[in-house]
């Protein structure tokens, strides 16, 4: 038998193949990368070609920048897979999957202490951004139909957070016509009090964002004393500014290993949370949540009646058709794991971050900026810039696979460089130890070459 040769890029083809996966003729011709192929590959072959160049990817399990989740249970990858066809959005041709997104709205809202036990307020999104942008669309709205009840302007909304959010949190500002107002950070000071949120609120600010395990630092900020310095103010001045909590991380870490932290619908002022479950709900990208503290939160003109998939059906996010699949898998989180399950999992990352931490503390080149505490994230910088940076340092690292970032801080304290480490489900002590090695390698690599020179200024923390 005669085989014509193959070439993808002369567009002649032919569908004989010698077995062996890498004996094949297509393996031995270029592959179009911008453009379509003129002709089809066997799925096998397509498979091993782009399976091959993934592999320039870093590993995820060893990517501790993420806070996303990296790994799950064969079980829960299994129904994922099984599911990945389902459109969330068709709530009508799935009303089953429809049920289970309802349950898990349900689920967090009496995690949170929501005082609307029947019929919970929220539903799944895209991740925490989408949900970010609903609850900042929900307070602007909200406050334009306070102040348009008392004949004032509704021209000059603004939100006042601190310069440590998400950058979502900006495009909504930026995105729906909002003011925003940035509280700095301060040397020694990375989130923000009440005593600086009571400086930059006023009658025409429809919300306050406070944060459960901040992106720089990972703390928590402190959403009691803000509430209680909300009520204070909007006891004396007849405004309501409320409080949404971007728990992206935290709201699925402190119902379960340190409960008696007030953040959540316990306190008076907190009408909304997001989180993610692609973060500590212990999914795969990409799902998160957003939760009223009850219905008349959400307004009414936010909500779209959507008929042409076969039903009546209520809609209030912004993307319309997303994957079903890491919503069907939130539940069997929440079913397979159960409250004790979830504590027993958070607790140990908190208690694998903490001990890494201080292990990182002892080695001495290194001080902690923050320890793993609040969420299991901690933080460190240089003590002081000799030979190298942290930039040069996690590059090190790198070569071992390991990504850790090393970033700025924000205005006023941009001269301080930190390095985050995430610790999550699927990152073991012994893999901590594993790391731990490599960083005293790391270490010793430097203090050997005395005479190079950083790379790059920055990472001391006595700036």
């Amino acid at each position: 038998m005669t085989h014509k040769k193959v070439s993808l890029t002369n567009l002649d083809y032919d569908e004989q193949f010698i077995t062996p996966a890498y004996g094949q003729r297509a393996m031995d011709s270029d592959i179009p990368k911008y453009e379509l192929p003129a002709q089809s590959l066997p799925p096998r072959t397509a498979y091993d070609l782009i399976k091959d160049e993934l592999m320039l990817d870093g590993n995820s399990r060893m990517n501790l920048a993420t806070f996303v989740s990296t790994w799950m249970e064969p079980e829960a990858v299994q129904l994922m897979s099984e599911t990945f066809d389902k459109n969330m959005i068709d709530k009508d041709e799935y009303p089953q999957t429809a049920e289970l997104e309802k349950r898990c709205v349900n689920i967090l809202a009496r995690l949170w202490n929501s005082p609307a036990h029947e019929e919970a307020t929220g539903c799944s999104t895209i991740g925490s951004s989408e949900a970010c942008m609903l609850g900042g669309m929900a307070m602007k709205w909200k406050w334009r139909e306070r102040m348009a009840a008392k004949g004032k302007a509704t021209d000059k909304p603004n939100i006042v957070m601190g310069v440590n959010v998400q950058i979502c949190w900006e495009k909504f500002a930026r995105y729906w016509d909002v003011e925003a107002r940035l509280i700095p950070m301060e040397k020694d000071s990375y989130k923000i009090t009440a005593e600086e949120v009571l400086k930059y609120v006023d009658e025409n600010t429809i919300g306050v964002v406070a944060i459960m395990g901040t992106t720089f630092t990972g703390e928590y900020e402190n959403v009691k004393e803000i509430n209680d310095a909300l009520e204070d103010l909007n006891t004396k001045t007849g405004w309501d500014i409320p409080i949404h909590v971007d728990g992206a991380s935290g709201a699925f870490i402190a119902p379960f290993i340190q409960p008696e932290i007030e953040w959540d619908f316990r306190l008076k002022w907190v009408k909304s949370i997001n989180t993610s479950g692609h973060k500590y709900g212990l999914v795969y990208p990409g799902v998160g949540w957003i939760i009223w503290r009850d219905s008349n939160e959400l307004p009414d003109d936010l909500v779209f009646n959507v008929n042409y998939l076969g039903g009546q059906m209520p809609t209030f996010a912004i993307n319309f058709s997303r994957p079903g699949s890491q919503i069907i898998a939130q539940y069997y989180n929440f079913i397979r794991l159960g409250h004790e399950g979830y504590r027993s999992i958070q607790q140990n990352s908190s208690d694998i971050a903490q001990y890494l931490a201080k292990k990182i503390a002892d080695l001495g080149p290194f001080q902690l900026i923050s320890d793993g505490s609040d969420i299991p994230v901690f933080t460190f910088a240089l003590k002081k810039i000799e030979n190298y940076s942290l930039f040069d340092f996690t590059a090190k690292l790198r070569e071992r696979g390991w990504l850790i970032p090393a970033y700025s801080m924000p205005e006023n304290i941009e001269d301080l460089v930190i390095a985050r480490i995430v610790v999550k489900e699927g990152f073991s002590k012994d893999t901590a130890n594993l790391l731990l090695e490599d960083i005293k390698r790391a270490v010793k690599h430097f203090e050997s070459k005395k005479s190079m020179k950083p790379t790059l200024k920055g990472g001391s923390f006595h700036h």
